[in-house]
């Protein structure tokens, strides 16, 4: 068989196998959303209505119907592309997404590349100086940075760089009391960029840099190396040469697992942060009991899961012939 009738063969199995694994996800946060407790008329309609009343707004948003009716209406819905209507901003949930997924891929995407970036450095560090000292440092503190909250690490920077030093805003995407536009703005979206992208990078850099490490050690002692080392090549050349095109398939499959999860993960750092992202809107769309929202906001993470692991396995395979597509 072909190369081109392999690869499509596998696109096809992965598509059909990711179509399975988000309508899965979809359906059970669906049924958890709506068993949860909590009414979302009181929320729409406060509490001071009456049983009349109560029932024409239920009747309105079709949620006097069974559970699994619901879910069949819901389900036909996505399938022609129709996410529904939030109850909390009054809009359709295609729209309230398209505004707020842009915050989420700068801070997703500022995250995976300060932490990639990070994280190879540190890991690259620790073998080309060969130290004790250095790789026991580097080690220490990937452990503490992977280890601890990322909500503890976020309010750590808000009070020491934001409160205290007054070096960045302590939350928002731009400055609220002034108007900018162009250059002006980009740097105001980067200046409120930095504490949450850094916060949400810290742990993916620490496992980076502990898997970068490894993984350059284990190429180390293959005998290709050590045969090029004989040959006077100075330690970083053979490092950047040799040595870490060889080792880059776990760190590739590291971080892209990370990048699909980093849109799930951003929730607690948007929350805290105030930055106006999917996350951020999840979370506040389940306090406020917003079915088609939070559905839809899940369907759209664990559909960018999938397929940051499709193109992940891609580029692995690209990289190593010997890694078969399964």
């Amino acid at each position: 068989m072909s190369g081109t009738g392999t690869i499509r063969q596998w696109f096809v199995r992965r598509a059909l196998l990711a179509v399975l694994v988000v309508a899965g996800v979809t359906i059970l946060t669906f049924v958890l959303i709506h068993v949860a407790p909590g009414d979302p008329i009181y929320m729409l309609a406060g509490d001071g209505g009456n049983p009349a009343y109560y029932a024409e707004m239920r009747a309105r948003y079709g949620l006097d119907r069974s559970l699994l009716e619901q879910l069949g209406r819901y389900v036909s819905a996505v399938a022609r592309l129709d996410l529904g209507y939030s109850f909390m901003f009054q809009a359709p949930v295609a729209s309230v997404l398209r505004d707020h997924a842009p915050a989420t891929l700068i801070l997703g995407g500022a995250a995976l590349i300060v932490g990639t970036v990070a994280g190879l450095l540190a890991g690259l560090l620790c073998v080309m100086t060969g130290s004790r000292v250095v790789d026991g440092a580097v080690r220490w503190t990937a452990s503490v940075l992977y280890a601890a909250p990322v909500f503890w690490i976020g309010q750590i920077l808000v009070i020491t760089l934001a409160v205290r030093a007054g070096l960045f805003p302590a939350g928002g995407m731009t400055t609220a009391r002034e108007a900018t536009v162009g250059l002006a703005w980009v740097g105001d979206v980067l200046w409120h960029l930095a504490l949450p992208a850094v916060t949400l990078s810290l742990p993916l850099a620490a496992v980076v840099a502990r898997v970068t490490r490894a993984a350059l050690l284990d190429v180390m002692r293959e005998p290709f190396v050590i045969a090029t080392s004989a040959r006077g090549f100075t330690r970083l050349r053979l490092l950047l040469r040799h040595v870490a095109p060889n080792a880059m398939v776990p760190v590739v499959t590291l971080v892209g697992q990370h990048a699909g999860q980093i849109a799930a993960g951003a929730a607690l750092t948007e929350a805290l942060f105030g930055w106006p992202g999917v996350g951020y809107l999840a979370l506040h769309a389940s306090l406020h009991r917003d079915y088609p929202l939070v559905t839809a906001a899940f369907l759209g993470i664990s559909a960018s899961v999938v397929v940051f692991n499709m193109m992940t396995d891609a580029v692995c395979a690209w990289l190593d012939p010997r890694i078969p597509l399964t």
